[in-house]
């Protein structure tokens, strides 16, 4: 079925901008009182001006009766939005500046959403993800990456994984899981950091593989989970496997963005302790740059060095790390506003790297523009000129949003 949507006040594009460095506004590609065509397989055809397509042609009209800007789906590259329980308490301790031993000690802390987890059934899990995936719906958010890796055995990561599957089934924007079985070696694993790896490689894995539940493998790469010897053991092998990988990387310490550069991963994602050494071999790789702004505001500290980065000529996406425990707000709209105001990023920069940026870091050519041939995920948002939109700094969100056009 074909369709018409539109008159829009503008359509912001983003067509023709870069995948790598700095962005300015001028180049944003922006076609007023416009309409968009969408075959029936949910592409979209052309873009014009609204009055130029003849109505008659197609099966459905969609009228926009409002002022609407539009712009593509936000694609957020970095989630955690299946666990179980929450941890409030853990919040209120750090903000009122306990340590994270200290928490960890009170119960706190990933072993807590282990424990919240494991405990939750399958059914509780999809209801669970289903909720928050379409809350990030609502908000303009038309793929979501998903993680596993609040379980941390082999029972409870499958439990995982396929709950984001079948959650994938009941929910509106597409849902993309990955494998986090190695976010840190839990409590109750008797043995070394390389034989709870090895269990994933050997167990895990090919399981995952068997039942189409991943094709991606991340690992968190920290002095508090696993170092860079261990984690470059454990990714290669997961290549040879067939996965994609990505890190989970320079949080608090350095050494995961520069492993992930040099095996090529997908992306490093975090980069709030990158340096100058950091930015540049990430400037000169095809490894995305994937920052979390959400985890510095529920952390309480520094941004990643996003500006540097785009400067450099990085290829830069921005993501929600929306998580019980570090990241709690999972707001995209907000984040890359707050973003933008901190690190002086440009209009264009922001929406470049929520959008066709952070598809790149998910492998993923086909969303994340306004054009031929690409995917019609798309939001509007109530207001005639784009700029009013982090401007309002989350407070004017999306209010109609489209995955494939419906």
């Amino acid at each position: 079925m074909k369709k018409l949507i539109g008159p829009f006040s503008q359509v912001l594009t983003l067509s023709g901008l870069s995948l790598k460095g700095s962005i300015e506004d001028e180049e944003l590609e922006i076609i007023e009182n416009a309409g968009v065509s969408i075959d029936k397989e949910g592409f979209i055809v052309a873009i014009d001006l609204f009055n130029n397509f003849n109505q008659s042609d197609f099966d459905e009209v969609e009228e926009v009766t409002q002022a609407a800007v539009l712009i593509p789906g936000f694609v957020d590259c970095h989630t955690h939005i299946c666990w179980g329980g929450n941890r409030s308490r853990d919040y209120a301790m750090r903000v009122a500046g306990k340590p994270y031993l200290e928490i960890a000690k009170a119960g706190g802390g990933i072993q807590d959403s282990m424990r919240k987890t494991r405990g939750a059934s399958e059914e509780e899990l999809i209801e669970v993800t289903v909720a928050r995936a379409n809350r990030h719906f609502s908000r303009g958010v038309t793929t979501i990456e998903v993680k596993s890796g609040y379980a941390l055995d082999i029972e409870n990561e499958l439990k995982m994984l396929r709950a984001i599957k079948k959650a994938d089934q009941k929910t509106s924007p597409q849902l993309i899981s990955t494998c986090l079985a190695a976010h840190m070696k839990p409590k109750d694993f008797d043995g070394s950091a390389i034989e709870y790896l090895d269990r994933i490689l050997e167990e895990l894995l090919p399981k995952i593989k068997k039942e189409n539940l991943s094709n991606r493998v991340d690992i968190f790469t920290e002095e508090t989970a696993f170092n860079v010897e261990e984690s470059t053991y454990y990714l290669q092998r997961a290549k040879e496997m067939g996965f994609d990988i990505t890190v989970h990387a320079d949080q608090f310490s350095t050494g995961g963005a520069e492993m992930a550069v040099k095996l090529d991963a997908l992306s490093a994602e975090h980069l709030e302790s990158s340096t100058d050494k950091e930015v540049a071999l990430l400037a000169n790789s095809e490894t995305v740059a994937t920052v979390l702004p959400g985890a510095s505001l529920g952390l309480g500290m520094q941004y990643p060095p996003t500006r540097k980065l785009l400067d450099a000529g990085a290829c830069v996406a921005i993501a929600s790390d929306w998580n019980p425990g570090s990241a709690p707000m999972g707001d995209m709209l907000t984040q890359g506003a707050l973003l933008g105001a901190m690190e002086k990023l440009s209009t264009a920069e922001v929406f470049a790297g929520m959008t066709f940026r952070s598809a790149k870091a998910l492998g993923l050519e086909d969303r994340g523009k306004l054009e031929a041939g690409k995917l019609a995920d798309m939001q509007a948002y109530p207001c005639d000129d784009y700029r009013e939109i982090l401007y309002n700094q989350g407070m004017l969100p999306a209010f109609k949003v489209w995955k494939l056009g419906k």
